[in-house]
């Protein structure tokens, strides 16, 4: 079971839960998601924020499923993208939640703009973590 509350003495956030309470015993902590197609190739035009947070839908959940979760299990994610710009940000965020991969982001979520990333090119990462089921 997951619980998610929004305590009234801070803000009402936009979509996401400040607190996530899963009383799973097993959590699976996945490595951060890159735009990566198989070849290991960052995908996109450069500056391409949207192809590169489809692939990283992609792979979110081609690695979810391999844990044994799904979306909606998951209890924790973090959002990285190389941008200092908030409407980047926004888009890359709104992309994320009109997606398979949705349900993610309603447990606890952060949203970072950040300086780069660990490829050439890359511009989007997300790092989740999951209750699994027993």
């Amino acid at each position: 079971m997951i619980e998610k509350r929004n305590p009234p003495a801070v803000h009402k956030p936009a979509g996401y839960s400040h607190v996530t309470i899963s009383d799973a015993g097993r959590l699976a902590h996945l490595a951060g998601q890159c735009p990566l197609d198989l070849s290991g190739q960052v995908v996109g035009a450069p500056g391409d924020h949207a192809a590169q947070t489809d692939q990283v839908i992609a792979n979110c959940l081609a690695v979810l499923d391999a844990a044994g979760a799904a979306p909606g299990d998951v209890v924790r994610s973090v959002v990285y993208v190389v941008s200092a710009d908030s409407a980047v940000l926004a888009a890359v965020w709104r992309q994320l939640n009109a997606s398979a991969l949705a349900p993610a982001f309603t447990s606890a979520s952060t949203l970072l703009g950040v300086a780069s990333l660990g490829y050439r090119g890359q511009l989007v990462e997300v790092d989740l973590t999951a209750a699994l089921r027993d």
